[in-house]
């Protein structure tokens, strides 16, 4: 089976997610024995960013800051989206909390809608979704 990191690799609209992995240096520790949970923002959540510009953010000097923001989109363990309940709160590997919501068969991610899901791999599982979550510490 393949692990997590190569599921996210292999989509073609998570191509952005795979550049600011490798970027912040995420792609080892996603490549380990897990689980892990990752909501992963789609390529043009990327590109949608208010904040940030997507090819400044992945430029060395900003290394730090990916690292948090992408951070913000891992869970350590396995959550599939029958495990997320409406009001529930799921603290990221950055130490962050990330609010669910879920209403009308639809589950948000402090917002962001989550679009694939259940992509199960060795070590964890990735859902899309379709924007990036900015904790609120890496906007200084």
């Amino acid at each position: 089976m393949s692990t997590i990191l190569e599921i996210t690799n292999a989509n073609k609209s998570l191509t952005s997610l795979m550049k600011a992995m490798k970027a912040s240096g995420l792609e080892e520790v996603l490549n380990g024995k897990g689980p892990f949970t990752i909501f992963a923002p789609v390529n043009i959540a990327f590109y949608n960013l208010a904040e940030e510009d997507f090819d400044d953010l992945i430029k060395p000097v900003n290394k730090q800051k990916l690292s948090d923001i992408m951070t913000f989109h891992v869970i350590a363990g396995k959550n599939l989206v029958n495990d997320l309940s409406n009001g529930q709160k799921l603290k990221t590997v950055n130490g962050q909390e990330l609010s669910i919501t879920v209403s009308n068969d639809e589950i948000r991610i402090n917002g962001a809608k989550v679009l694939a899901q259940n992509m199960q791999g060795s070590n964890g599982v990735v859902h899309s979704i379709d924007a990036v979550n900015i904790p609120a510490f890496s906007l200084t």
